[in-house]
């Protein structure tokens, strides 16, 4: 006998917090650094009642030392911690656009287009892990509306090619295969349409009410344990019922991820999308699955050049919009998304502040589909969208299309092996690992026990305690005294900063200059680079 649930999606509930968080980063030790000069004080030793959480609440009548003060206290949950220190993760859009030759679909191709008759999932994720990836996402739902599993709330799927005489799944095996090669899976489902416009449920006009999910349809075998009854339209039920289908039916999902666009269709026909609701049975069906990127868990960075701010805050200022929808308070192309001032100009519209960290994608080649007259973007290339996504304390989406064959091209291939050859020869040995070290007050210093040459630093909060450093500078002492090598501002889960030449020295520290409270350093790294 099913048991039927009612999940109340109000934003609180869509976008709840998970307790308790893993470790971060690998550490010199987790030290406490209390900054010099912090323009803030450690708001436990100020009596402050705010309790350390992933949103806290904002008021236009905050004052500025107020909202640096909540910001402070804004904490990651564990999914968040665990998709940080993944770093390196996989696009792979594949579909009917990869034989059409075209980027948005129109939702009418026959699906007898799609022929990857030398489909070799275990390709793909060699390929990947050879090249650093931990986790792939694969288009399991473009904006075309083609599916690439087949679904029960659909025709335009893989069931309706004659490829594998309409038993195809391409889903199951790129799960099957990347679990199997030990990298997580995410899954994309689009929330554009324009088959299900075509079909009249897409921007149709109805009302929201509650739905079952799933909806059993004639010929259906399944017989659930548990039912959901969710808010939504007619569309944003068929998402819901194929949501589930994928959470449900393909083994554990890390990431689901989400783009806002639109359907391509008169401007008089909108489709409000049902988030709350969507939120909501992620949540139970997957409760470890980050949410990105139209979604409460990972943001977009506000480009699709791979690249974050010189300054990449975790924790910024938020509004919610359209069904509990997650949304900048600042426009998403800002400079500048958590700064004091960014704080400070997202008073009048944001409701909270919210740790919400930066996803870079990119793809490999110019277009996000596979085009025969494309090529890969070279090493050099890839290595400086590496230094500034993953080194300004953001995580890399590198999309990698298969070919119409079904395969990852060769170039491709080849190109994130030297990728990832480079990084490993870019940020080889850490020099600092097993070093002595000491701690003073706002000061870390590292012994390497002889002078070394150093021309890249890692440098890492434990952000289990926040994001809290806005200014740091690392210094060398060269045998008269301490001299300043480079400084920067933010840091968070990761900031990597590249000398112009190598300083040889033997005694190295970083020194927090301004912070918002108490500074957790969970790593000080220092490489000589073999290039």
């Amino acid at each position: 006998m099913a048991v039927s649930r009612r999940l109340f999606v109000t934003a609180a509930a869509a976008v709840a917090a998970s307790g308790g968080a893993a470790p971060a980063l690998a550490a010199p030790g987790g030290t406490d650094l209390t900054p010099a000069a912090s323009g803030g004080a450690d708001p436990a030793a100020a009596g402050i009642s705010e309790s350390p959480g992933y949103r806290i609440p904002v008021s236009p009548d905050d004052t500025e030392a107020d909202l640096v003060r909540k910001a402070s206290r804004v904490r990651p949950t564990a999914r968040q911690i665990a998709w940080q220190n993944l770093e390196r993760t996989a696009f792979l859009h594949f579909g009917v656009n990869t034989f059409t030759g075209l980027e948005w679909g129109t939702g009418d191709e026959d699906p007898d287009v799609f022929q990857p008759v030398g489909l070799d999932t275990d390709q793909w994720a060699r390929s990947l892990r050879d090249g650093g990836f931990r986790l792939a996402i694969l288009t399991v739902k473009h904006h075309d509306g083609f599916v690439l599993y087949p679904s029960r709330y659909s025709r335009h799927t893989v069931a309706s090619s004659s490829w594998l005489g309409g038993q195809g799944d391409v889903l199951r095996a790129f799960a099957d295969s990347m679990r199997r090669h030990g990298i997580k899976v995410g899954v994309y489902i689009s929330p554009a349409d324009e088959n299900q416009y075509l079909h009249g449920v897409y921007a149709n006009g109805s009302a929201r009410s509650g739905r079952t999910v799933p909806e059993l349809v004639e010929g259906d075998d399944r017989t659930p344990t548990t039912t959901y009854t969710l808010d939504a339209t007619d569309y944003g039920a068929h998402m819901l019922n194929q949501l589930y289908e994928v959470l449900t039916e393909y083994g554990p999902v890390d990431e689901v991820w989400f783009d806002g666009a639109q359907g391509r269709i008169p401007p008089d026909k909108v489709e409000k999308y049902d988030w709350d609701s969507w939120y909501a049975l992620v949540r139970a069906l997957a409760p470890d699955a980050s949410i990105a990127v139209s979604g409460p868990d990972v943001r977009w960075v506000g480009n699709e050049g791979g690249l974050a701010r010189e300054d990449e805050w975790s924790v910024v200022p938020v509004a919610e919009k359209d069904y509990g929808r997650t949304d900048y308070a600042l426009s998403y192309d800002a400079a500048d998304m958590g700064s004091r001032d960014a704080l400070v100009a997202a008073r009048p519209v944001a409701d909270h502040l919210q740790w919400w960290p930066a996803e870079c994608d990119v793809s490999i080649r110019d277009g996000w589909f596979y085009h025969a007259d494309q090529q890969p973007k070279s090493v050099d290339q890839l290595t400086d969208i590496y230094f500034r996504s993953v080194g300004r304390n953001s995580v890399l989406l590198l999309n990698i299309p298969p070919d119409t064959q079904g395969l990852l091209p060769a170039a491709d291939v080849t190109r994130l092996r030297q990728f990832r050859e480079r990084i490993d020869r870019e940020l080889p040995e850490d020099l600092a690992r097993g070093a002595r070290t000491t701690t003073g007050r706002g000061v870390f210093t590292v012994d390497l026990g002889k002078e070394r040459e150093v021309d890249r630093i890692r440098l890492a909060e434990d952000v289990r305690h926040g994001q809290q450093i806005e200014h740091f500078v690392i210094e060398a002492h060269d045998g008269d005294g301490w001299r300043q090598v480079t400084e920067a501002g933010a840091v968070g889960a990761s900031r990597i900063l590249l000398l112009p030449a190598p300083v040889r020295a033997r005694r190295w520290r970083v020194r927090v200059t301004a912070s918002r409270a108490t500074a957790h350093i969970a790593a000080f790294r220092l490489y000589r680079s073999d290039v």
